[in-house]
C-alpha cells in the first residue's frame, strides 16, 4: 500500500527518538536521567483537580461539547487576558478553546495555506509550525533566530519578494527552545511587518506565565493593531502543570478565530466540558501560586546552569520557559554531543538540530524532572569531561 506523500515526507517526531534511546538503555538495565522532554513533573493543583471531579458528575458534561467551548470557559479566558495583560477580548467571537495549544497550532495553517503557499517559520522552532504547514500543502520558509540578535527575528533580513508571497508568520516568545524573551517593541515590529505585507501573524504564547527574576512576559495582543491580523495561542500545560489534560486557547481577530473554529469543527469534537471546568479553575490560580511554582523551576535553572558552566559550557540563565539552551564545544555536532553524554554518563539532552538547522551547535535541557533526578543528573554531568 502506498502512503500519501505527506506521510512519506514526515520526519520522526523529535521526542520519539529520545524515548527510544532511553528505552534501549533501560533494556540494558541502565538508569538514565533525561533532561529531554518539557513535561512538568509537578502535580496539577488539587483545587483544579477537585473542580474536574465535581464537574464530571454533571450529566451535561458527558455529551459532545460545543466546538468553540463553553461560554463560561471563554469568559474565564477573557477575564485572564484583562487582568493579566490589560487586553479586552469579546469571548463571544474572539476566543475559542483548543485540545491543547498544539492542536490549534497544527490546524491553523489549514486556514491560510493553499498548496504551494509559503509560511515564514523561525529556525530553530517547535516542529509543529513546519509540520502543520506541510500538512496544508504549503512551503516552509525558515527565518533564522541568531544568538547575536538575542534569538529575535530580524525583519529587515526577510527578502521583500518573499514577504509579499508569505501567507503566515509564526513567532514564539518566551521561546522554545532558546528561552529567549521579547518585549513590546518587538511585537510592534512584527505587527507592522505583517500588516505591510498582508500576512497572518501567529503567536505561540504558551510560556508567558513561566518567568523568573521579576520578568513579566507581554502578550502580542497588547499591541493595539495586533488584533487586526493575528491569533495568539495559549495553554495551561506549563502554567498549571496540566500537559496531560490538553487545555489550550486561541484568541485574536474574530474572522481568523472563526476560520480556525470552522476547521476544528469539521475535524474534532472539541474539548471535554468537564475539563473546560477544570481550565476555568486553573485560569483563576493566584499570582502567589504561580510565583511559587516558578520558584521551583528557578532553583533548578540555577543549579543546571552552574553545573554546565563547571564543565566548560557557556550556559546562561533564561528569564522564562522551562529550558536551558546552550552552545556545545567545537568539534561536535549537536547529535554527536548528545550521544556522547548518553553513552558516557547516561544523561539525555535534546540536540538543538532537532529544532532546525539553526539549532545546530546547541543543546536543550528541560527543568521538568524531580529534584532528586536533577541532582543525580547534575552529579553525572559534573563527572563529564570535554575532550
Amino acid at each position: 500500500m502506498k502512503f500519501a506523500k505527506r506521510v512519506q515526507d514526515l520526519p520522526p517526531y523529535l521526542f520519539v527518538g529520545i524515548s527510544k534511546a532511553i528505552a534501549k538503555k533501560k533494556q540494558q538495565g541502565i538508569d538514565v536521567i533525561s533532561f529531554g522532554i518539557g513535561d512538568p513533573d509537578i502535580p496539577t493543583p488539587k483545587k483544579v483537580l477537585n473542580r474536574l471531579k465535581k464537574a464530571s458528575d454533571t450529566p451535561a458534561h458527558h455529551r459532545y461539547p460545543e466546538s468553540e467551548g463553553l461560554p463560561e470557559f471563554r469568559k474565564a479566558v477573557a477575564d485572564f487576558y484583562k487582568s493579566r495583560f490589560g487586553v479586552d477580548l469579546d469571548y463571544n467571537n474572539e476566543i475559542i478553546n483548543l485540545i491543547g495549544a498544539k492542536e490549534g497550532i497544527a490546524h491553523a495553517p489549514l486556514c491560510f495555506i493553499d498548496p504551494g503557499d509559503k509560511a515564514l517559520v523561525p529556525n530553530p522552532a517547535y516542529p509543529v509550525y513546519e509540520i502543520g504547514t506541510m500538512f496544508a500543502g504549503g512551503e516552509t520558509v525558515y527565518v533564522d533566530l541568531l544568538e547575536k540578535n538575542n534569538f529575535l527575528i530580524d525583519f529587515t533580513s526577510i527578502d521583500t519578494k518573499l514577504a509579499k508571497e508569505a501567507k503566515m508568520l509564526w513567532i514564539n516568545y518566551p521561546n522554545n527552545p532558546t528561552g529567549a524573551i521579547a518585549h513590546l517593541d518587538f511585537f510592534n515590529e512584527a505587527v507592522d511587518f505583517c500588516k505591510e505585507f498582508d500576512i497572518a501573524l501567529m503567536h505561540d504564547a504558551c510560556y508567558t506565565e513561566v518567568t523568573y527574576d521579576d520578568y513579566v512576559a507581554p502578550s502580542l495582543l497588547q499591541i493595539p493593531e495586533a488584533k487586526d491580523i493575528s491569533i495568539e495561542f495559549h495553554s495551561l500545560s506549563k502554567t498549571a502543570n496540566m500537559t496531560g489534560w490538553r487545555v489550550g486557547t486561541a484568541a485574536g481577530n474574530p474572522d481568523l478565530i472563526n476560520a480556525l473554529m470552522r476547521v476544528k469543527s469539521n475535524i474534532d469534537s472539541g474539548l471535554s466540558q468537564a475539563i473546560q471546568e477544570m481550565g476555568i479553575e486553573a485560569l483563576s490560580l493566584s499570582k502567589d501560586w504561580i510565583n511559587a511554582n516558578n520558584e521551583i523551576y528557578k532553583k533548578r535553572r540555577d543549579k543546571v546552569v552552574a553545573t554546565l558552566k563547571e564543565i566548560g559550557l557557556d550556559a546562561n540563565a533564561p528569564k522564562a520557559t522551562l529550558y536551558i539552551w546552550t552552545r556545545i564545544p567545537t568539534g561536535y555536532t549537536s547529535a554527536s554531543f548528545t550521544e556522547k553524554l548518553l553513552e558516557e554518563v547516561n544523561v539525555v539532552v535534546t540536540p538543538g538540530s532537532g529544532y532546525g538547522t539553526a539549532g545546530e551547535g546547541y543543546i536543550r535541557l528541560s527543568l521538568t524532572i524531580p529534584d532528586e533526578q536533577i541532582d543525580e543528573g547534575l552529579k553525572r554531568l559534573s563527572q563529564f569531561t570535554l575532550k
